[in-house]
C-alpha cells in the first residue's frame, strides 16, 4: 500500500456539497480522500476562529499558517496521518523570518540542528529569480553587479499565510498558496514571492535535500493546460510561445522540468507525467460563468517533486468529480518501497522518525510527544490539559455541613442562620420546590429556629404586601369609580354600529356629561347596564320632534358614509398583487427555458446594474453558442425587462 499525498483549494469551507455534506467532519473527508498528507489552500481565517473540529481532528495532526492582518484571506494548512508518518520539523513561510511559537527566534536564527534550511539570501531576496528575456540575452549581461530595482520585503510576504514546510526525512514537502493574476497592483508582490519561493527550493535542492511542492501555484505551465489558451492558439491568435510568455505563465515558479526559461529546472510535474496528452485535465474553473459543467478552466494546481523522485510515484491525477470548491482535489500516490542511495526502503521507514518504523512495521507508538512547538494541538486554545470545561462554571460543589453534638434539651439552640439562609438560596436557585422542601426538612429539630422569630422577621414583609395591596385596591377602586377604563377593556374587542360612529358631535353637544350611545341590538334593560345609566321615562313632545330630527340627520349621514367606505376586496386584492407580486422571469432565445439574473461588478458606468442571461453552463469554447446545448447569447438589462413597455408586451 502506497503513501497518498492531496493537495486542495478548498476554499475555506466545503461541507456543503455532497460527499461532505453527511458527515460535515473533516475526519471523514479525509477518510473519503483516502490521502495521508492533505494540503488545503484558501482555509480564509484566523487563529481565533479556529475551532476543536478544525485542530483536533482524531489521528490527524495540523499545521497552519494563517494571515497576519487580512481578514477572510489566504490561509494554508498541512494535515498528516499519525498512524502513517509524522514530521521531524516544521516551519511557517518561506525566508525564514517568522518566529516559531512562544518564541522571539525566527526559524532561520535557530541552531542548526532545529532549522529546515535553505532560507534565501539577501542577494537572492533582491535579484530577479527570472529574466523574460530568458538566461543568456543581452539584458541579463547587463543587469549582472547593478543594483536591483527593489528589495522584497520578507516579512510582508509570510504575513499572509501562504506557506507551511514540514520536514520528513525523505523529503521536504512545502504547502504553498501562490497569489494570483489579477491586475497589476498585485504583479510585484506576485513576481517577488515566486522568486522567493524558486530560491527556497533551489537551495535545499542544493544542500542535498529532496523537495516535494504541493499547492494552488495559480498559473498554468503551457497551453494544453488552459482552455482559453487551447481556444487561442486553434484560432491562431496565438502562438504556444506566445501563451508561455505571457505574463500569467512568465512569472510562473519556473524551476519545474516542463517550463521554459531555465537550464536547470529542479522540479517534475508528476501529474502531468502520467497523463502527457491528456487535455481538459483542469483543476480549477470560474463558478460565476457555471463553467465547470462544460469543462471550459485550467490547470494551476500541482504537485511537483525533485527530478530524482521521478521513479517514487505510482499514480498521480485529479478528482475532478468531488465539488466543494472552484477547484478540485489533486493527489500523488508514493510507492510502498522507493530506491535510496542506501538501497530500497519502506517509505514509511523515513516518513517518520529513526525508530518508529522498521521494514514498514510501527516500532512506537506515536504519542502526545511527537508533535512539534508548531502543531496546532499545542495551541494554549486547544490544550486539553490545561482547558476548563464550561460545565465546572455552573456546577456547585455540595456544601459539607458539620455535625454538630447532640445539645441537652434545656439548653437554647444555636441556629446557624448564614449557612441555612446560603443553603435556601441554593435549593431555590438550581433546585425545585420539592428539593427545597426536603432540604429544609432535613435540618434538625434543635437546629430549626422557633415560630415566634419567623414571625417576627416575616411580619415586615407581610407588612409591607398587605399595605402595598390596600393602596393598590384602593386606587383602583377609586379609578373605576372615577370613570376610569379598566385592565380587562383594553382586551375586548369593540363593537361599534355605524349609528355610533356616525352620531353628530352636534347631538352630543347639548348634555354637559359624555353621553355613552347603547347599541342597536340590546334591549332598554341592556343599554341601561352598558351605559351605566337608567332608563328615563319619554320626555316632551318637542324632544321627541327632536329626537326624530336628529335620527334623519344621522340615517342620511350614516348611508352616505357607507357608500364611500365600501371597498371592493377583488379590487383591491388585483391592486395590491400588481405591486408585491414578482414580474416573470425572462427565457432565453436560444432554448426557451428561465433565465438567470446577475449583477454587473466590473468598475464602470454599470457597476451594480443586473441582467438576465441564459441559465446554462458555457461550452468548452468558452463563448456564448447558438443552437447548441450550452449557452445562448441571450443578454437583457433587468431595468428594460422591468420597464412600463416591457409589461405591456408581456
Amino acid at each position: 500500500m502506497g503513501f497518498r499525498i492531496t493537495t486542495w483549494n478548498a476554499k475555506r469551507n466545503p461541507f456543503s456539497y455532497e460527499p461532505w455534506r453527511g458527515t460535515r467532519t473533516f475526519e471523514s473527508m479525509f477518510d473519503t480522500l483516502e490521502a495521508d498528507i492533505v494540503i488545503l489552500q484558501e482555509t480564509k481565517i484566523q487563529r481565533k476562529d479556529l475551532r476543536d473540529d478544525m485542530v483536533l481532528v482524531p489521528g490527524w495532526d495540523c499545521y497552519f499558517s494563517l494571515p497576519r492582518v487580512k481578514k477572510g484571506y489566504s490561509g494554508v494548512v498541512i494535515y498528516t496521518r499519525n498512524a502513517t508518518c509524522c514530521p521531524i520539523r516544521a516551519e511557517e513561510g518561506i525566508t525564514g523570518v517568522l518566529c516559531p511559537p512562544k518564541s522571539p527566534t525566527s526559524f532561520r536564527s535557530l541552531p542548526e540542528e532545529q532549522q529546515i534550511g535553505g532560507y534565501p539570501t539577501s542577494d537572492q531576496l533582491s535579484r530577479p529569480a527570472m529574466n523574460p528575456g530568458g538566461p543568456d540575452s543581452e539584458e541579463e549581461q547587463e543587469d549582472v553587479g547593478s543594483v536591483p530595482d527593489a528589495i522584497i520585503d520578507a516579512p510582508t510576504l509570510d504575513s499572509e499565510g501562504r506557506c507551511v514546510i514540514l520536514e520528513f526525512p525523505a523529503f521536504v514537502l512545502i504547502g504553498v498558496y501562490c497569489p494570483a493574476y489579477r491586475d497589476e497592483s498585485r504583479d510585484t508582490f506576485r513576481m517577488d514571492f515566486l522568486n522567493a519561493l524558486d530560491a527556497r527550493i533551489r537551495n535545499l535542492t542544493a544542500m542535498g535535500k529532496n523537495v516535494v511542492v504541493a499547492g494552488d501555484i495559480n498559473i498554468s505551465k503551457q497551453g494544453i493546460d488552459a482552455a482559453h489558451g487551447i481556444e487561442a492558439i486553434r484560432k491562431g491568435t496565438m502562438t504556444e510561445e506566445e501563451f508561455i510568455s505571457a505574463p500569467p505563465s512568465t512569472s510562473i515558479q519556473p524551476s519545474d522540468v516542463g517550463w521554459r526559461g531555465r537550464e536547470d529546472p529542479v522540479l517534475f510535474d508528476v501529474c502531468r507525467s502520467f497523463h502527457p496528452h491528456r487535455t481538459g485535465m483542469y483543476t480549477c474553473w470560474d463558478q460565476k460563468l457555471n463553467a465547470r459543467p462544460g469543462n471550459y478552466g485550467s490547470r494551476i494546481d500541482y504537485v511537483l517533486c525533485s527530478l530524482h523522485m521521478q521513479d517514487w510515484f505510482s499514480d498521480s491525477n485529479i478528482q475532478e468529480g468531488l465539488m466543494g470548491s472552484d477547484h478540485c482535489p489533486v493527489y500523488a500516490v508514493i510507492k510502498e518501497s522507493v530506491n535510496r542511495p542506501e538501497g530500497e526502503v519502506n517509505i514509511r521507514d523515513i516518513l517518520n522518525p529513526p525508530g518508529m518504523f522498521n521494514c514498514g512495521k510501527r516500532q512506537q507508538e506515536y504519542s502526545n510527544g511527537c508533535a512539534l512547538p508548531a502543531s496546532g494541538r499545542l495551541l494554549p486554545e486547544f490544550n486539553v490539559d490545561s482547558r476548563r470545561s464550561i460545565k465546572d462554571m455552573f456546577t456547585r460543589k455540595p456544601v459539607s455541613i458539620p455535625s454538630e453534638s447532640v445539645e441537652l434539651a434545656g439548653a437554647p439552640a444555636k441556629m446557624p442562620t448564614t449557612r441555612v439562609a446560603k443553603s435556601t438560596v441554593m435549593h431555590t436557585s438550581f433546585g425545585s420546590a420539592d428539593s427545597a422542601k426536603k432540604g429544609s426538612a432535613s435540618i434538625t429539630e434543635g437546629n430549626r429556629p422557633s415560630r415566634t422569630a419567623s414571625r417576627k422577621r416575616s411580619q415586615p414583609l407581610a407588612s409591607t404586601f398587605a399595605k402595598r395591596s390596600k393602596s393598590g385596591l384602593s386606587t383602583s377602586s377609586e379609578g373605576s369609580s372615577a370613570g376610569q377604563k379598566t385592565l380587562t377593556g383594553f382586551f375586548k374587542p369593540k363593537d361599534v354600529d355605524v349609528y355610533e360612529a356616525t352620531r353628530s358631535p352636534m347631538a352630543s353637544s347639548g348634555s354637559s356629561t359624555p353621553s355613552l350611545t347603547p347599541k342597536l341590538s340590546e334591549g332598554p334593560q341592556e343599554k341601561g347596564k352598558a351605559s351605566g345609566i337608567s332608563p328615563q321615562p319619554p320626555g316632551s313632545q318637542e324632544d321627541i320632534i327632536r329626537n326624530e330630527a336628529g335620527t334623519s340627520i344621522e340615517g342620511r349621514m350614516a348611508s352616505k358614509f357607507i357608500d364611500d367606505t365600501v371597498i371592493d376586496p377583488i379590487v383591491s386584492k388585483e391592486d395590491w398583487s400588481k405591486i408585491f407580486t414578482k414580474k416573470p422571469v425572462p427565457t432565453c432565445d436560444g432554448h426557451q427555458e428561465p433565465c438567470i439574473s446577475l449583477t454587473t461588478k466590473k468598475p464602470g458606468m454599470n457597476r451594480g446594474r443586473s441582467f438576465w442571461i441564459c441559465p446554462r453552463p458555457l461550452g468548452p469554447s468558452g463563448e456564448k453558442e447558438k443552437g447548441t446545448q450550452w449557452r445562448c447569447p441571450t443578454f437583457i438589462w433587468a431595468s428594460d425587462w422591468n420597464s412600463p413597455v416591457a409589461a405591456q408586451e408581456q
